[in-house]
């Protein structure tokens, strides 16, 4: 199968340190590869991958100091799509909405995976207007926010099972939180947590620039009050193994509607648990009591903090390779390609008859 996948131009795929939609493009493109798909990725020239390069800017855009507005560069992304589509069997975008006027010109099957939240009030007009493109979730929870929409299917993300090795026995004696500084990822809990249940926590996080202000006024000084907390600041792919594998447990105290929440598998594939505020998609993605614990406030995740002993970090990781592995990813994948191929893929319209049994549960 000819396959174009469309990357975000933000970070390289994969990403150098912080960028989740990155890395899920990055190992759904290296599996089909693998499998013997010709494979072409659209995505910012200093990208690294065994398919087809198409670049639309020499670097990632977030980590090039000249860039100023990303606009122009995304449109040179469409451009470079639009010339070679006819080339392909199916496009696969993975940028939201920017390519949506263009597709019924392109007269090839196309899908977009929605990779963030969806319940912003700017969207429900925009689906509205285009209502018949497929669409692919990332959970079941993703969608509850839009209006009647084509679902194609809901694919949860999937992890290579070697990039993140199985840790039997943490070397060091202390709990992670990975992910953004932000109002919404709340590592707030995290530090009043691990305060309460008296045990170290390790924050390795990155800053963007819109949650300066919250890092400066209520993160950085309770950081600096907590003896036993410390701030990695943002960790590379090669970091993360040894991070998250050494901790006896990943807080993931979130309070939004977390679309998926790559981290926790993350986590799992090292056989890490993970201790998860009940929000957005973390019932889909933790087995309670196998994988991990979820919680409802903060006093039930000290309590869960003291109960790992439940959670033999083999089951941990048992369950992600049953349910989190790239290879499902791709299969999953592959399945929504021929069925929109067929010509079948517009007839899904419902979370309860639409995922083809892609959902990744056992």
């Amino acid at each position: 199968m000819k396959i174009a996948q469309i990357a975000p131009l933000a970070e390289r795929v994969p990403p150098k340190l912080y960028g989740g939609t990155e890395r899920i493009v990055s190992y759904l493109t290296e599996e089909l590869v693998r499998q013997g798909h010709e494979v072409t990725l659209f995505a910012s020239g200093d990208s690294i991958t065994d398919a087809k390069l198409v670049s639309a800017c020499p670097t990632a855009l977030r980590l090039d100091p000249a860039v100023k507005d990303p606009l122009p560069h995304h449109m040179i992304l469409l451009e470079e799509i639009r010339r070679r589509a006819s080339d392909f069997d199916v496009l696969h975008f993975h940028i939201d909405l920017l390519h949506y006027p263009m597709l019924a010109q392109l007269n090839v099957p196309a899908l977009t995976t929605l990779h963030g939240r969806l319940d912003l009030p700017d969207l429900q007009p925009f689906y509205r207007f285009f209502p018949n493109q497929p669409l692919v979730s990332i959970s079941d929870d993703q969608r509850r926010p839009m209006p009647p929409v084509n679902w194609a299917g809901t694919v949860y993300h999937g992890l290579p099972r070697n990039v993140l090795p199985f840790t039997a026995k943490p070397e060091e004696d202390y709990v992670a939180f990975l992910g953004r500084i932000s109002p919404e990822k709340r590592p707030d809990r995290a530090i009043e947590i691990a305060g309460r249940a008296g045990v170290k926590l390790k924050i390795a996080a990155k800053i963007d620039n819109a949650d300066r202000e919250y890092w400066e006024t209520v993160i950085e000084p309770m950081v600096r009050e907590s003896p036993n907390v410390e701030f990695v600041g943002e960790i590379s792919e090669q970091q993360k193994a040894s991070f998250l594998g050494n901790a006896r447990a990943l807080l993931f105290p979130i309070d939004w509607p977390e679309p998926f929440g790559l981290v926790m598998i993350e986590a799992m594939a090292c056989g890490t648990p993970v201790i998860a505020f009940r929000n957005g998609s973390v019932p889909e993605i933790i087995d309670h009591g196998v994988s991990g614990m979820i919680v409802g406030d903060i006093s039930s995740a000290v309590s869960a903090l003291k109960r790992l002993d439940e959670l033999p970090r083999q089951n941990v990781r048992e369950t992600f390779e049953r349910r989190f592995t790239v290879e499902r990813m791709a299969d999953d994948y592959l399945s929504i390609y021929q069925h929109l191929i067929s010509g079948s893929g517009s007839t899904h319209q419902t979370a309860n008859n639409d995922n083809l049994d892609l959902q990744g549960v056992a």
